[in-house]
C-alpha cells in the first residue's frame, strides 16, 4: 500500500514539474494623468504563473545571453484604448494598454513587456475612480 502511495506522490510531482501554469490572469489597473481630474480602472488579462525553468552549473563557461530564464510571457495579445475622463483639452485623454489572449513560457521581450524581478507596488489612485466598460474602446 506504501509503494503505491509513494509512487503516485512521485509521479504526481514529476507531471507537477514538467507542466508550466502561465496563463491569462484577470488584472485590475488604475491609471491617472496629474491633469486629468480621475482616476480610470481597468480590468484587463495580464500573463501570468509558473514556468519551468533549470539553473546551469556551468555558468562560468557560457555567454550571458543563454543565462535568462523562461518567464510567463504574452503569446497573442491586442492593444485597448481607454479615454481618461476629466481631462482638459489641451491633454490627450487616451490610454493604450495590453489584453492577453494567449500566453507562453519564453525569454522577456522589452519591446513590449515588463522584465523586472519585483513589481512596484503604484497600481492605486489618488484621485476619484472611474471604471472603464470593457467593450467600449475608442480605437
Amino acid at each position: 500500500m506504501t509503494a503505491i502511495f509513494l509512487m503516485s506522490m512521485i509521479f504526481g510531482l514529476a507531471c507537477g514539474q514538467a507542466m508550466s501554469f502561465c496563463i491569462p490572469t484577470e488584472y485590475t489597473m488604475h491609471v491617472e494623468r496629474k491633469e486629468c481630474a480621475y482616476c480610470l480602472t481597468i480590468n484587463t488579462t495580464i500573463c501570468a504563473g509558473y514556468c519551468m525553468t533549470r539553473d546551469v552549473n556551468g555558468k562560468l563557461f557560457l555567454p550571458k545571453y543563454a543565462l535568462s530564464q523562461d518567464v510567463c510571457t504574452y503569446r497573442d495579445f491586442m492593444y485597448k484604448t481607454a479615454e481618461i475622463p476629466g481631462c482638459p483639452r489641451h491633454v490627450t485623454p487616451y490610454f493604450s494598454y495590453p489584453v492577453a489572449i494567449s500566453c507562453k513560457c519564453g525569454k522577456c521581450n522589452t519591446d513590449y513587456s515588463d522584465c523586472i524581478h519585483e513589481a512596484i507596488k503604484t497600481n492605486y489612485c489618488t484621485k476619484p475612480q472611474k471604471s472603464y466598460m470593457v467593450g467600449f474602446s475608442i480605437f
